[in-house]
């Protein structure tokens, strides 16, 4: 009597006429496990045969040629067996959703307290950690943002701006293009004390505090 193989279909099969192997994978993460390698005793055999059949030729040829088709016609109950032994191997790996029904990965994507996948029942710890990652980020992106919109509006002042000494438009340039003196912006240009950029116009370092010169 033939009996069905239980398990998820979401699974790769590896297997070759040498041999049989599985690949299982989560169907939340795609991580993922493989059966191990259980060899065809009938497909090394066959494969023995053909290459001795190219080297010799003749009667041997016609026997590998047989050898081989023996090993495909019983192939599939070999390949049943070798899939049952692995499902028998692997499943203890993952754990079905009693909500969803997706066979997942234990180790990752199963919370053991309500004996449902994550995605049914999230971990809170976990959801916390995630929305406070996304806050951070979202408040760095706006930090930033908001950084270089003034950096850009004193960039513009900048530009337009006239040397103190000779009264020539800087434009923006680190030395006056009518008398080459330093302009405040080769001054300001990074802190003395940590190196860092500084912020156009600025007075002290936005990442020490130290006196800009």
């Amino acid at each position: 009597m033939t009996t069905a193989i239980e398990f998820t279909g979401n699974y790769d099969d590896l297997s070759t006429d040498t041999g049989f192997q599985f690949k299982f994978v989560c169907e939340r993460c795609g991580n993922g496990y493989m059966s191990t390698y259980r060899a065809n005793k009938l497909g090394v055999a066959g494969g023995f045969l053909r290459g001795a059949s190219s080297f010799a030729g003749g009667m041997l040829g016609r026997g590998a040629d047989s050898a081989y088709e023996i090993q495909r016609a019983v192939g599939g109950k070999q390949h049943d067996g070798a899939l049952r032994d692995a499902v028998k191997e692997v499943k203890p790996l993952f754990k079905q959703c009693r909500n969803c029904g997706n066979w997942l990965c234990e180790q990752v994507c199963w919370n053991p307290g309500a004996n449902m996948c994550k995605e049914c029942a999230p971990v809170a710890e976990e959801v916390e950690t995630r929305v406070r990652a996304q806050f951070v980020e979202s408040q760095v992106t706006n930090d930033t943002f908001l950084e270089e919109n003034i950096r850009m509006s004193e960039r513009g002042k900048e530009v337009n701006k006239n040397c103190a000494d000779c009264g020539a438009e800087t434009l923006g340039k680190k030395f006056c293009p009518g008398c080459g003196k330093p302009t405040a912006i080769a001054a300001a240009a990074f802190c003395g004390a940590c190196g860092k950029k500084t912020t156009p116009g600025a007075q002290f370092c936005g990442e020490c505090g130290a006196k800009l010169g």
